[in-house]
């Protein structure tokens, strides 16, 4: 996953992640990727830890390695991302009653 951390910092996270075949989705947790990326920061860039994000999309396995180990600048990395489409946030409803909503 490449994700972009406000301000200016390209993040590569090596994250395994679900897919849905049926909706192209890829899915992650916002809980799995955040304590990821503030344990990567909290000592080379603790100023950025807590700042605001967006997984931008992902690269390929190759490319990864390459950027992990420096090989890659970063706009040699951009130009190589696949971008999503869209970024979706969901929102867990708990299992219970409500009353009817009034229109």
């Amino acid at each position: 996953m490449v994700i972009h951390i406000e301000p200016k910092q390209l993040f590569l996270l090596n994250k395994q992640c679900k897919y849905c075949p049926n909706c192209d989705l890829i899915i992650a947790k916002k809980q799995e990727i955040e304590p990821l990326m503030a344990a990567t920061f909290v000592q080379t860039n603790p100023q950025i830890v807590g700042n605001n994000y967006v997984v931008m999309g992902t690269v390929d396995k190759k490319d990864w390695k390459e950027g992990d180990k420096s090989l890659l600048s970063p706009s040699e990395m951009v130009g190589r991302i696949y971008v999503f489409k869209d970024v979706w946030n969901f929102e867990v409803i708990p299992a219970g009653w409500y009353p009817n909503e009034e229109k």
